[in-house]
């Protein structure tokens, strides 16, 4: 398959709906009391995750058949077997599973598609609060909400004084507080998810700095929809986050912001 902007403009309702469907599978378990039990590494695991990523391999395996999918709750796959993909899916069926549990409505549903190690089409579903962000390479970044009112989204090239800091919900990041301490005054916004990426390209935050461990998958869709918004997501040597080139799936410590006025990574470094 080609990747051209047409192609991907095409491609990307579809796949706005299988993050729908899935959304919906989510928010039936979401209704009920559910079971949560935990993996290896403490992280949580409900059967909406189950259901989510059921839903999305078979509706992503149905509008592009043939590309190989990634993610959290899907098979994994060596190096040397995913050298071979020149592209492939990366799925986040249910990111915030923590936000899920504490039931506090931010969660999401995460579908990117990667092209030569690059986020060229990203989908966030966050289904309790109905809104749904996007972009395909080359046609911008839009935002749906719940109303089912569709808008552009273009991040804040001139931050906000003080500027609007993202932080996570659940994760305490102690890094994160160093850089908080160099920045000086600022506003903290703390919210669950992948949500982050979405609240930057809607130009509802500044800057997001992540320095604790995230996967390729927690991250692939919400760049895409970032860059396309206007903003850059890159690590701290100041090259855009690329993703299926190394053995591991953990991602770099990064930073992204659209306001170039300002030396974030001095700051993010120091």
């Amino acid at each position: 398959m080609r990747f051209d902007p047409q192609t991907l403009s095409a491609l990307l309702p579809e796949v706005m709906e299988v993050a729908r469907a899935a959304g919906r599978e989510i928010m039936a378990v979401y209704a009920q009391d559910f079971a949560v039990t935990y993996k290896g590494d403490r992280s949580p695991l409900t059967e909406a995750d189950i259901a989510s990523q059921r839903i999305i391999t078979a509706g992503l395996a149905r509008i592009a058949p043939g590309i190989p999918l990634l993610g959290e709750e899907s098979a994994s796959a060596d190096i040397a077997a995913r050298r071979q993909w020149p592209s492939l899916w990366l799925v986040d069926p249910l990111d915030g599973t923590r936000e899920f549990v504490k039931r506090n409505g931010e969660f999401t549903v995460n579908i990117a598609l990667v092209a030569d190690h690059q986020p060229v089409l990203g989908v966030l579903y966050g289904p309790a609060q109905q809104v749904l962000f996007a972009a395909a390479r080359g046609s911008g970044a839009f935002c749906v909400d719940e109303h089912g009112t569709r808008r552009r989204l273009y991040a804040a090239k001139r931050a906000a004084n003080p500027p609007r800091v993202l932080g996570s919900r659940s994760h305490r990041d102690t890094s994160l507080d160093a850089v908080l301490d160099r920045l000086g005054a600022h506003e903290l916004l703390r919210v669950g998810s992948a949500l982050k990426f979405g609240w930057l390209a809607d130009g509802r935050g500044d800057l997001y700095v992540r320095l604790s461990p995230t996967c390729e998958w927690d991250t692939a869709a919400g760049q895409a929809i970032a860059e396309e918004a206007g903003a850059r997501v890159v690590d701290l040597k100041g090259e855009p986050l690329r993703y299926n080139q190394r053995e591991t799936l953990i991602n770099p410590s990064f930073a992204a912001w659209a306001d170039d006025s300002v030396d974030w990574l001095r700051l993010v470094k120091s």
